[in-house]
């Protein structure tokens, strides 16, 4: 059984308890990360501790943890989980809610203390480099029907749940979201980004779409190996013509989209572009 951590005790996962009255419990009142490791390296920890501050601090959850002391806790579940995931190919698991409360009111109290839960779990290994070695992905399109505030990496899921479970019952690997005005947005668990003649482009950020670390990491790589890349809106309509489309997210790195609401994407394989873009991501993802 792998090692977790709650409220400063590394513990068997079987053993971890939180209380029923747990504001994450009751409300999914809380914020969450997940940090990918390779033979006991994080990928991103900066951008993702960034990321967990802001979201705690935009819902008014005092952080209960420095950097260093974060960085800590990573690096020590990985270690301890390396025993026990032979790949040696973690992701941990951040999990901080309000905390537990005596009743359930929806206003929160300021006198209660947050749950800091963290685990580890074997993650896929790293993308090949090879455009012949990697598997394409086949996704879903549909309307975003979640809430306004997708930046805030909330552990109040149900709207991406129920958008993946599309994809799930459609037989396919995910599902990409497009807005109101038929815009892409992300899909429900990674970031989208497409290439058409030669332009990498991936929609801005705002409050529709998580900033996403590996989207951060993947960005800074492709300009660093002076692939050409754009912050732009496309539509739904420019996603299906596109040459490429690829998926990006912590467990995922960079991944080819082959199809797209049954729509086959360029010639039905991982492109040239791909192959670059994995290898400048490779080249980059550890020291960002």
């Amino acid at each position: 059984m792998t090692i977790a951590f709650l409220n400063g005790e590394y513990l068997p996962l079987s053993e971890a308890r939180i209380s029923p009255m747990d504001r994450g419990f009751l409300f999914g009142d809380g914020i969450y990360e997940v940090i990918p490791t390779y033979a006991g390296q994080p990928v991103g920890l900066s951008g993702h501790l960034t990321r967990l501050a802001n979201g705690l601090s935009a819902i008014e959850i005092e952080n209960p943890f420095d950097n260093v002391q974060w960085k800590a806790i990573v690096l020590e579940l990985a270690g301890k989980n390396a025993d026990f995931i032979e790949s040696k190919n973690i992701g941990v698991y951040f999990h901080v809610s309000r905390g537990t409360d005596a009743k359930r009111h929806h206003a929160y109290a300021s006198n209660i203390s947050p749950t800091v839960f963290a685990f580890a779990f074997e993650i896929p290994p790293p993308q090949p480099e090879a455009k012949g070695d990697v598997k394409g992905f086949k996704v879903a399109l549909e309307e975003d029907k979640r809430w306004q505030r997708c930046h805030i990496k909330s552990t109040s899921l149900l709207g991406n749940v129920m958008h993946y479970q599309t994809g799930v019952k459609a037989g396919v690997d995910e599902t990409i979201l497009f807005n109101q005005q038929g815009l892409i947005t992300e899909a429900s668990s990674c970031n989208v980004f497409m290439v058409k003649n030669g332009i990498i482009t991936t929609p801005p950020l705002n409050n529709e779409l998580l900033p996403g670390i590996t989207r951060q990491i993947a960005i800074e790589a492709f300009k660093r190996a002076q692939l050409p890349v754009e912050e732009e809106w496309f539509s739904k309509e420019a996603l299906l013509e596109a040459d490429e489309v690829w998926l990006t997210s912590s467990s995922k790195e960079v991944a080819p989209v082959i199809e797209v609401g049954g729509h086959i994407i360029g010639e039905g394989n991982a492109g040239d572009m791909w192959e670059k873009a994995i290898k400048a991501y490779h080249a980059y993802k550890f020291i960002a």
